[in-house]
């Protein structure tokens, strides 16, 4: 078979004849139990009444669940931060699911959190970068500094000193199948589960601490996504729980899914970025030195913020030799939905940045912004052989230890 010839994808008969099955496809037993969250309708405040009687009553409800009803932890969060599956006395974001409802039908179960009557003390929603800043609401103790060399004084010893700012706002995954997940009670408290979901080992290791039996009595499948881009890295668990929380509490196959206000309503998106920059540079525009501070707006809870918040920092230059950098990032709470994982994971804001002071750079020096791209490239070094291959770095490569953390925070004033 040659190479060069064009192949179909392996299961496009089955996506074309409508035989692929993803998790809502798959056949449920006709006893089984299809849940839905109600949500919160106030960015930050405290629960001070839940009268869920009308829920309890609706049509079809089997069960209606609280965070005090729950058997054992239900953290849904990826990372050491926890984030419980339902909230506990206080919401933080508007769409944080505060119980759940089991009922016979996917419809009886939405028609019914549509009854609660929830009553809050509303408390003060930090809801953008600054009032983040203003009020020290952050994830760290303080900034994370990377740095090289001496961006301060290589800037001050430039001709042209440029300062600016770029904002690149979140973004929804928008995935074609939504979150959904299938749980099968199996003899002597075991589990099957089905996730829409790009990471099952997490799944696995979420549900079996919330059922309180080990890894091994939980099996997760994932036959197929409909798309997933980082929304289904971690913001699946909660349904997975959910369904097998329940399904062990009735023995009974459990279902969920997220109808797309919902899923658009409770599950995070792409970070926001705020990120200001000074820059030095010469009359042709070689730049000499550049300072970013990075602001990223994280949402509620930890997520995986700080690994992206991280990869934004590393990806800071692009395919640019910045022989002296100063990047300054702060991973900022705030009362929106959890930023998670979207594809890139924060190395498009990082590349953004520094894309948007070479546009800048090339306006006030008068130059077209392509050649003031190639002259800031990383330049390739030379073959040393034959049949080495074309590297980057040569001698515009950073040496081993030149860039890392600073622990001292740091604030530019821009």
């Amino acid at each position: 078979m040659s190479i060069a010839k064009p192949l179909p994808h392996d299961a496009a008969p089955l996506h074309v004849t409508g035989q692929a099955r993803y998790v809502n496809d798959i056949p449920l037993p006709a006893n089984a139990l299809h849940l839905a969250f109600g949500l919160s309708s106030v960015a930050h405040g405290r629960i001070v009444a839940m009268d869920l009687e009308a829920v309890r009553s609706a049509p079809g409800v089997v069960a209606v669940l609280t965070a005090d009803d729950l058997p054992h932890d239900t953290d849904v969060s990826p990372s050491p931060s926890p984030e419980p599956m339902l909230a506990e006395g206080m919401v933080h974001y508007v769409g944080q699911p505060v119980f759940l409802v089991a009922a016979t039908s996917h419809l009886a179960a939405r028609k019914a959190v549509r009854q609660a009557k929830l009553e809050y003390e509303e408390l003060p929603a930090i809801l953008t970068i600054d009032e983040a800043l203003a009020a020290d609401s952050r994830f760290e103790e303080g900034p994370r500094v990377y740095q090289k060399g001496n961006a301060e004084t290589a800037i001050a010893a430039s001709e042209n000193v440029i300062t600016g700012s770029i904002e690149t706002g979140g973004q929804e995954h928008f995935y074609l199948e939504g979150q959904a997940a299938v749980a099968l009670p199996q003899e002597g408290g075991d589990m099957i589960v089905h996730s829409s979901s790009q990471h099952p080992t997490e799944v696995q290791h979420k549900v079996a601490d919330a059922l309180g039996v080990p890894m091994n009595a939980v099996r997760v499948e994932v036959r197929r996504m409909g798309g997933g881009f980082g929304g289904k890295e971690s913001q699946g668990n909660a349904l997975a729980i959910s369904c097998a929380i329940v399904a062990s509490l009735t023995g009974r196959p459990c279902s969920m899914r997220y109808d797309r206000d919902d899923d658009m309503t409770i599950t995070g998106k792409r970070h926001d970025f705020r990120i200001d920059y000074r820059v030095g540079c010469d009359g042709e525009g070689r730049i000499a030195g550049v300072e970013f501070l990075q602001l990223c707006r994280c949402g509620w809870s930890m997520d995986l913020s700080l690994p992206v918040a991280d990869r934004a920092m590393l990806h800071a230059d692009n395919a640019y030799h910045l022989p002296n950098v100063r990047i300054e990032s702060h991973r900022l709470r705030t009362n929106s939905q959890s930023a998670t994982a979207f594809r890139g994971f924060g190395g498009p804001q990082g590349m953004l940045g520094i894309e948007r002071v070479l546009d800048h750079v090339a306006h006030v020096v008068g130059h077209d912004p392509l050649e003031v791209r190639r002259l800031n490239y990383y330049r390739a070094a030379e073959k040393s052989g034959p049949g080495t291959g074309r590297r980057y770095g040569g001698e515009h490569s950073p040496k081993a230890g030149e860039i890392g953390p600073q622990t001292t925070p740091y604030h530019l004033s821009l």
